[in-house]
């Protein structure tokens, strides 16, 4: 009888087939429906939603143009065009407006500067 389940001489033993339980199952089939949901919310949020920076339009700076005389600094250029606003502010958005690598401006030069109101 050992000879009748026996294989023959020269045959591959036969490999055993897979079985998968129930939570193999699960994990087959859940796992790629999961992540390809993930993928699909993520698509269609980066489509569907606004791309913006904030709720409200951007301010426009007044401004008006304005050649450095003999003696002048930004500080009192600042104090002279906006004298209820703070001047290092005013300094700073000076600065902004005319791409300057300073505060140090020279006579003859033309700058932007804010205007109040």
């Amino acid at each position: 009888m050992a000879q009748a389940f026996a294989a023959p001489f020269g045959a591959a033993p036969a490999a055993p087939r897979l079985r998968l339980t129930r939570r193999g199952r699960l994990v087959l089939i859940a796992f790629p429906v999961f992540v390809a949901s993930i993928l699909l919310l993520a698509g269609l949020t980066a489509v569907l939603s606004p791309a913006r920076a904030g709720d409200s339009a951007p301010v426009q700076t007044q401004t008006v143009q304005i050649t450095v005389q003999q003696g002048q600094s930004l500080w009192s250029v600042a104090a002279q065009y906006a004298p209820d606003r703070d001047p290092r502010v005013v300094i700073g958005e000076i600065v902004e407006l005319n791409g300057l690598d300073s505060a140090r401006v020279l006579p003859g030069q033309q700058l932007l500067v804010p205007r109040e109101g």
